[in-house]
C-alpha cells in the first residue's frame, strides 16, 4: 500500500490498482517528483553562495567603524592581528609586550591612548585617529576661537586684526576695514564691493596685509602644524592613524606625529584662489555653517587624511 500526500489531499493507492490509474494522475505524480528533485538541487546549489555571504559578513566584522572599535582591538591584541601589526608599526615587538590597555580620553588631541607594558617598562602612546570614507574628502584637525590661537602663537596685532575680519568677528565696515581692503580693480569686482557683508576673504585684503599674514604663518609654520596635529601636555598624540573605510575591510596607515607634521607641513604658505590660507598641505578657513551661530566664526584647519598613504 502506498500513502501519497499531495497538497491537502491524501490518497491511498493499492498495488493492484496503481497501474490502472489514468495518465493524468501519473502525470501529476511525475510533476510532484520532478519539483522535489529540482528543489533539492536548488538548495545544494545555493550552499556555496550562502558560505560566501557568511564569509563576507565575517570580513565586515573584522573591520572597524570608529575609535571605540580601534580601542577594543588594541585591548584584544593577543588575538587581534590588526592590533599586533599596529604595535609593530609603533616599534613594539610582540615578544617584549606583557600587557596592553587602551582607553579613550575625552576632548584631547589623542583619540585613543594605549598603555603598553614591556620588559623594559611602561609607556603611554597617544594616537590621533582620522576615519575617512572618500579619497578626496577633508577632515578637521583643529578648530578654536581666534583669540586662543592668537595667544598660542603670539600673533602680531596686524595679523590678528586681519583674521578677525576673515572669520567675521568684526564685520567689514568702517574705516579700519576700508583701509585694509584691496583696490576694486585688483579683486575684479564692482567698485567697493566684497563677496560678503559679514566677513572678508584673505584675497580681499591689500597686498601689505596679505603679506603680513603669509609671513607670520611661514615663520611659525613648524610650531603651528605641530600644535594642530600633536597638541601638547600629557594627552599629546605621538602617532596619527588614518583608516580609509571605503570597503568593509579598511585600509590603514600609522605614522609618528613627527613624520605626519613634516609631511603635511611640506610646501609653501599661500593664499588660495578662494581666499583661504594654504599652509603646506593644511587648509585654514572660517568654520562657517552652524546655522549662522557664533561658532561659525571659529577658525578651522583641515587636511585630506588619505594623502598620508603617499607619505614616504
Amino acid at each position: 500500500m502506498v500513502l501519497l500526500i499531495l497538497g491537502e489531499e491524501s490518497l491511498i493507492i493499492k498495488p493492484k490498482s496503481f497501474a490502472s490509474k489514468n495518465m493524468a494522475f501519473k502525470a501529476r505524480i511525475i510533476v510532484v517528483l520532478t519539483f522535489l528533485m529540482l528543489a533539492v538541487g536548488f538548495v545544494a546549489a545555493q550552499a556555496p553562495s550562502a558560505a560566501k555571504v557568511e564569509k563576507g559578513s565575517q570580513t565586515a566584522k573584522n573591520g572597524f567603524k570608529n575609535e571605540d572599535e580601534i580601542r577594543d582591538k588594541f585591548n584584544n591584541w593577543k588575538t587581534d592581528e590588526d592590533a599586533r601589526v599596529w604595535l609593530a608599526a609603533m616599534n613594539y615587538k610582540a615578544a617584549d609586550i606583557e600587557a596592553v590597555l587602551a582607553a579613550k580620553p575625552h576632548g584631547e588631541k589623542a583619540d585613543v591612548e594605549v598603555r603598553i607594558k614591556t620588559k623594559a617598562g611602561e609607556k603611554v602612546e597617544g594616537i590621533s585617529i582620522k576615519l575617512v570614507s572618500s579619497p578626496t574628502g577633508f577632515n578637521q584637525i583643529d578648530k578654536r576661537w581666534l583669540a586662543t590661537y592668537a595667544r598660542m602663537w603670539r600673533m602680531p596685532t596686524e595679523v590678528r586684526d586681519a583674521l578677525k575680519l576673515f572669520v567675521g568677528e568684526v564685520p567689514p565696515v568702517g574705516s579700519q576695514a576700508a583701509s585694509l581692503r584691496v583696490t576694486p580693480k585688483s579683486i575684479n569686482s564692482q567698485a567697493g564691493s566684497l563677496r560678503s557683508d559679514k566677513r572678508m576673504y584673505l584675497n580681499e585684503f591689500d597686498a601689505a596685509t596679505q603679506k603680513a599674514v603669509v609671513d607670520f604663518f611661514t615663520a611659525n609654520k613648524e610650531e603651528i602644524v605641530s600644535d594642530l596635529f600633536a597638541g601638547d601636555g600629557v594627552h599629546a598624540a605621538g602617532w596619527v592613524m588614518v583608516a580609509f573605510k571605503a570597503t568593509d575591510k579598511p585600509r590603514w596607515v600609522i605614522r609618528s606625529s613627527a613624520d605626519t607634521i613634516k609631511f603635511f607641513g611640506e610646501g609653501k604658505v599661500e593664499i588660495t584662489r578662494t581666499g583661504n590660507l594654504k599652509i603646506g598641505r593644511v587648509t585654514m578657513q572660517r568654520k562657517g555653517g552652524d546655522g549662522g551661530r557664533e561658532t561659525a566664526k571659529m577658525l578651522q584647519f583641515k587636511i585630506n587624511p588619505v594623502q598620508l598613504f603617499d607619505a614616504k
